[in-house]
Parts: C-alpha cells; sequence; structure tokens
C-alpha cells in the first residue's frame, strides 16, 4: 500500500479519533518510507500523538528513511530518553551519523542515555572521518570461526541473524579478528550439513581500507555486484562492512556533489538540492565562481576591443559572435562531461589517458569540420559572400577542435595536480572556450581581411 492522498486523509481521520486498533491496521499497511512520509506530513501536534502509538524499533526503522534535517526534526520533537532508544534500534552507522552531526551537548546528553556497550560503538564510528569507507560503515555483521560446520552456522545464524545489518555474506575470521574468507549465504544453504566453513570459504576476499574515500568504495561494490563489502584496519582485522544502500547513497550525494561543481558551485556542501538553505547561503556558494567567471569574461571583450578595426571593416563579422562563442562552449563542455564522468566511475587510467586525448581529438575533427562546411554554406548564401563563408566555416572548425581538446586535456591535468576533476566546471570552460573561439575567429578574419 502506498501513501496516496486518500489513506492518507483517512489515517489522519484514525488519528484525530484516537482510534489504537484502527491506526495500526492501517499504518500497518504502509512501507516503512511511506510511514516516514506520513509523519512528515502530519503537524506538530498530530506527529507528537502519532509517536506515542509507535514502538522504538519500529521508530528507528521510519527515522533512517529521513533525510538529516527531517531526523533532526523528529529527535527533538522525542526528547532525549525516547531519541536514546530509538538510536540504540537503529543501524550503528546511520545512529553514529545522526549523532555525529548534532550539537555536542545534545550529542554527549543522549549518549548518556546509552548504555556503555552501545554508545562505544556510535563512538568508535563517529572517531573515523566523513567521506571515508570507516565514515559510514556498520558494526554489524555475521563472523565466524572457521572450524564451524555448516549445520551449526546454520544454528548460529538463528540466533544472531535479527541484530545484523545484513545476512547475505558471512565473515570468517581467526582468534585476532583478522579476515579469513568470506562465505555467502546461498553456498551455506547448499552446502553438506558436516563440512566446515573453512572449506566452502572463499579465501581471496575483495575488501577495503578504513580510509578509503566513500566513493571508490563504492565504485568497487558497484564493478563487482557485491551487496557488501568487508573493511579493515591497516592490519587486515575486521572492523566493519559497507552495505549496497549505503553505496547508493554515497552515489547519489556524489553525483550532486559533482553536478553543483560542475555548474561552478564552490564548496562541497553547495545546498542545491536542500530547501532548508537561505537564499544568502546559496548565494553565498555561487558567487565565488561568478566573480573569477566575471573576470575573464572581461578578457573575452578586451579581445574584440582589440580588433576593434577588423569589426569597423566587416561589421557583420559582429553577427556571428555570439554563435562562435557558445558553439565553443558548449563543444568544450560536452568533452569534459564525457572525461569527468569517466574519471569518477574508473573508467579512464593511466595509459587511458592518450588513448582519450587522441579519440577526442578525432571527435572535435569531425565536429569541427562538419559544422564548419555547413556554417560556411549558410553565411556565404545569406551575406552573398562565399569569402565571409569560408572565414566563418574555418573560425568554427578550429574553434570546436581545440575547444574539444580543452574540454578534454583540463580535467586530465588537474587529475595530475591531485585537484577533483569536477573543479572544471561548465561555466569555466565555456568562458575559457569563448576566448579561445573569439581569438581565433578574429585571427582568421583579420589574415582574410582583404578578401572580405
Amino acid at each position: 500500500m502506498t501513501l496516496s492522498n486518500g489513506f492518507y486523509k483517512q489515517l489522519v481521520v484514525s488519528l484525530d479519533r484516537g482510534n489504537p486498533e484502527e491506526i495500526r491496521e492501517l499504518f500497518d499497511e504502509l512501507h516503512s518510507y511511506d510511514q516516514a512520509q506520513f509523519l512528515l506530513k502530519l503537524d506538530q501536534e498530530q506527529r507528537k500523538k502519532m509517536l506515542q502509538y509507535l514502538g522504538d524499533e519500529e521508530l528507528a526503522e521510519i527515522t533512517q528513511e529521513l533525510e538529516y534535517e527531517q531526523q533532526q526534526v523528529l529527535i527533538e520533537e522525542m526528547g532525549n530518553t525516547r531519541s536514546a532508544k530509538v538510536l540504540v534500534e537503529m543501524s550503528s552507522d546511520d545512529a553514529a551519523d545522526l549523532l555525529g552531526d548534532m550539537e555536542e551537548e545534545k550529542k554527549q546528553e543522549i549518549l548518556r542515555l546509552i548504555n556503555d556497550e552501545e554508545s562505544a560503538d556510535m563512538r568508535e564510528l563517529m572517531k573515523y572521518p566523513d567521506n571515508t569507507a570507516g565514515g559510514i560503515m556498520t558494526t554489524e555483521y555475521i563472523v565466524l570461526p572457521k572450524h564451524y560446520t555448516a549445520e551449526e552456522t546454520v544454528k548460529k545464524l538463528r540466533e544472531i541473524a535479527p541484530d545484523a545489518e545484513t545476512v547475505y555474506y558471512l565473515y570468517v575470521v581467526d582468534e585476532e579478528d583478522k579476515l579469513l574468507g568470506v562465505l555467502s549465504l546461498r553456498e551455506l544453504i547448499i552446502a553438506s550439513p558436516e563440512i566446515t566453513i573453512d572449506e566452502i570459504m572463499y579465501e581471496r576476499v575483495v575488501s577495503v581500507p578504513v580510509d578509503m574515500d566513500q566513493e571508490e568504495v563504492a565504485n568497487i561494490m558497484e564493478k563487482y555486484d557485491f551487496l557488501a563489502v568487508p573493511v579493515v584496519d591497516e592490519r587486515q582485522h575486521l572492523v566493519g562492512i559497507i552495505t549496497v544502500d549505503d553505496a547508493v547513497d554515497v552515489m547519489k550525494d556524489e553525483a550532486s556533489e559533482d553536478m553543483a561543481k560542475f555548474g561552478g558551485i564552490s564548496g562541497k556542501d553547495s545546498g542545491v538540492m536542500d530547501l532548508s538553505v537561505t537564499s544568502f547561503e546559496a548565494a553565498k556558494k555561487r558567487i565565488p565562481w561568478l566573480v573569477l567567471l566575471l573576470g575573464i569574461g572581461i578578457v573575452a571583450g578586451n579581445i574584440i576591443h582589440q580588433f576593434e578595426e577588423t569589426l569597423e571593416a566587416v561589421w557583420v563579422l559582429a553577427i556571428f559572435i555570439p554563435m562562435i562563442a557558445d558553439m565553443a562552449g558548449n563543444t568544450g563542455t560536452q568533452s569534459l562531461a564525457v572525461v569527468v564522468r569517466g574519471l569518477a566511475t574508473g573508467q579512464f587510467q593511466g595509459r587511458d589517458a592518450f588513448r582519450l586525448i587522441k579519440r577526442e581529438a578525432g571527435v572535435g575533427i569531425l565536429i569541427g569540420l562538419t559544422n564548419g562546411i555547413l556554417i560556411s554554406l549558410i553565411a556565404g548564401i545569406w551575406q552573398q559572400s562565399m569569402a565571409l563563408g569560408f572565414v566563418i566555416g574555418m573560425s568554427l572548425s578550429i574553434s570546436l577542435f581545440f575547444a574539444t581538446l580543452a574540454g578534454t586535456i583540463v580535467p586530465l591535468i588537474m587529475v595530475k595536480l591531485k585537484v577533483d576533476p569536477a573543479v572544471a566546471s561548465g561555466p569555466f570552460i565555456t568562458t575559457v572556450n569563448d576566448i579561445l573561439g573569439l581569438t581565433i575567429y578574429f585571427s582568421i578574419a583579420t589574415a582574410f581581411m582583404s578578401y572580405l
């Protein structure tokens, strides 16, 4: 059952009546995501009333479906005592993320209300930097000694599986928690009851170090189609796992971040997708890039000024300025998008750089020739001057070729300089290619002035 308007109204009516049985019957039909959306739609008084009908474990599952800002609203309305109970029922990584972004005083007050073992796990996870494997991992996973038989393992799973984040993979460790192997649930089920774990486990385990960047982790999981990946410390001790739902969240967050950078918006937390960010805060993130591009744009204006005599002699050249600049900017942005995406997904690595430049150079030649021939015919017929058509066509062809190369080479250089290639954003490349296109255009026009 999904949360349609009719179903929402029906639930609100039941809530106003205060009929617990009816509320439970209707609410239980919803998926936890829709239950979370229902809570958000209620006003504060209605939500406070609804929270009384929900258990701690149920509320934990609902809270995990919300964005951070929405979680904070619930935490405030629940109060510290109830919040502590709910956090204990949440996945350790989600609870640590939620606590980690709280104000220090409130965080410590809630942690004091949680038992020592649970709070120790949360504090341990909060020590790892954000955006690393340690920062997104969970400590709720299943570990087994290698001497267990398949039958013993199945019995053990019935006891410990309810507290694990996932049971699809079972990890085998030694007495010092060093990762020895991994076993899938499928392999366990089809194994003979008497066979031991070390006989069927997979020893060449793909794991990630605790300090690996979260985007790199997500790419590894996508590459191998993993539902979870183990996280190890420098001594190869198993310290946590990262599940596929966290990898999906990482990909979504990284895509939003790259899109912000690609649009010339500075800062990681750009707030482009967060409506709670004020106009002033959002503008503050965008202004630095725009001021920089304003300065570069003045250079483009100065180029036109340098060729003032050419423009005065052949004023019709001014008609094609926007077309030359826009086409160069757009072509460069296309190449930039391809390269940044390839670098982000790990498709372009090491020696691939030369092959990529070679391919994009070929693309630039084909794009330039196609558009150059087309515009030369259009301009020549329109202005009744084949010489003018030739100048504009040649200018556009050369501009598009170099714009394509610029869109390819700039992000590759930034990678070499250990700079995020996404900062070679659309506005930056567009403005640079405007300057490039105008310089080529007027240089060729001046050289062929006697024919125009």
